[in-house]
């Protein structure tokens, strides 16, 4: 992904989970995909999608059951 676009993303993450937290990092050999960290923890990725001319992004986080206690 461009730069301009994980700052977008970046931005539009924290404002919608009302936290200052969340980085999206770029991912060297991946065009489409980035990851997603709250601190120094990563939590999941987002991918790119388009179709038909129109431009998606799909988040996915990861909780592992040992978290949860």
């Amino acid at each position: 992904m461009k730069p301009d676009e994980i700052r977008k993303l970046e931005a539009y993450l924290n404002r919608t989970f009302k936290t200052s937290g969340i980085q999206v990092k770029a991912m060297p050999r991946k065009k489409d995909t980035a990851e997603i960290y709250v601190g120094e923890d990563f939590i999941g990725t987002v991918g790119k999608d388009t179709d038909e001319g129109e431009t998606s992004y799909h988040v996915t986080i990861t909780v592992l059951d040992i978290d949860l206690d």
